[in-house]
């Protein structure tokens, strides 16, 4: 896994390396480099090993025209993550401060926030822009690749209505936990694991068998991934994750987590969790005493067990699924790295 990662991580700085500021103002020049030091940072890179493996499960010789549509991921992947936390106000990301904020500590005044903002906007847009030119150019071949940007299409825009959903939940209202798994399934199980795969399968020349089969394993991994996720934003050490177990709460996240808490609480329970979520003035005291709330409520317990069926769920379906030895024993290492995660 290692042995891939840097491999990813190479091409990135090669890519990055060929694609300096197009001006030599100082400021243009300094805001590429804190995104190329944000995409090369400490990110898990699960997207390009899942493309990765999904290739070699499609009986895919290894490759560096893989390496580079893997990479082309990571770029899409930090897109994203840097208007994520302008949506989400996050001040913290890998242990770091956010692009927008990283952007509006070179000014100073009222302004400083609003700049940060806009120009971590343009560098999300740089790096989404990026992510397609390094997939187009990546040297697969032309009518494989075709298929594989169909897929990443698809990807990009399940993610975004997602992420639409996501916001929309925010809005004040209680959610269901069958909207908040809709959210889940949309916002991080697709764009995370299974069309990463699917993407990696059909850039091989994998059949439509191979895609399904990767689907059955991704779906329900991808679901478990960002249930894990839910418990690390609420209950994970920041000095693990790199980032603030408070962002979630203040954000007013509506996790499967709140929304099982809320719906199975007493009523005092649920009128303080409503009280509190997405209050960014919560404090330290405030968030641990909705954490006992979640406890207590069986909430936390039953996260754990939703994410235990999942990951069930995704073993058996790789079992079943006919790819190569190699890639099945890599992605029964990865499933539980994602499903056990403490960052």
């Amino acid at each position: 896994m290692s042995t891939v990662r840097d491999r990813v991580d190479r091409r990135l700085a090669q890519f990055l390396d060929a694609h300096p500021a197009p001006v030599t103002d100082p400021e243009v020049m300094a805001a590429h480099q804190v995104l190329r030091e944000f995409i090369l940072g400490d990110g898990k890179r699960i997207r390009p090993l899942l493309c990765y493996w999904g290739w070699v499960g499609a009986g895919g010789a290894d490759c560096a025209e893989l390496i580079s549509a893997a990479a082309s991921l990571e770029l899409c992947h930090a897109g994203l993550l840097i208007h994520d936390d302008i949506m989400d106000a996050s001040e913290v990301r890998r242990g770091r401060p956010t692009v927008h904020r990283a952007l509006a500590s070179m000014h100073t005044g009222p302004a400083a926030n609003a700049f940060g903002s806009a120009a971590a906007i343009l560098m999300g847009v740089l790096a989404l822009g990026w992510s397609d030119e390094l997939f187009a150019t990546s040297g697969v071949e032309p009518h494989r690749l075709s298929r594989g940007h169909e897929l990443f299409t698809a990807m990009r825009t399940e993610v975004i209505a997602g992420q639409y959903l996501d916001v929309m939940s925010q809005t004040g209202a209680d959610t269901t936990i069958d909207r908040a798994c809709t959210v889940i399934r949309y916002k991080t199980a697709k764009y995370t694991v299974e069309r990463p795969l699917q993407i990696g399968g059909a850039l091989a020349g994998g059949d439509e068998e191979l895609l399904q089969a990767y689907s059955r394993f991704g779906v329900p991994l991808g679901e478990a991934f960002q249930l894990r996720d839910d418990i690390l934003g609420m209950f994970g050490d920041p000095a693990v994750t790199g980032k603030s177990a408070l962002d979630d709460l203040r954000e007013g996240k509506q996790t499967v987590l709140i929304a099982h808490a809320v719906r199975y609480g007493s009523r005092a329970e649920a009128e303080h969790l409503r009280a509190w979520l997405g209050d960014p003035k919560l404090t330290d005291a405030g968030a641990d005493e909705m954490r006992q709330i979640v406890v207590d409520t069986g909430a936390l317990a039953r996260v754990e067990q939703m994410i235990d069926e999942r990951a069930g769920t995704a073993l058996s379906a790789l079992a079943d699924a006919r790819i190569t030895a190699e890639a099945q024993a890599a992605l029964t290492e990865l499933a539980d790295r994602i499903a056990h995660r403490t960052r």
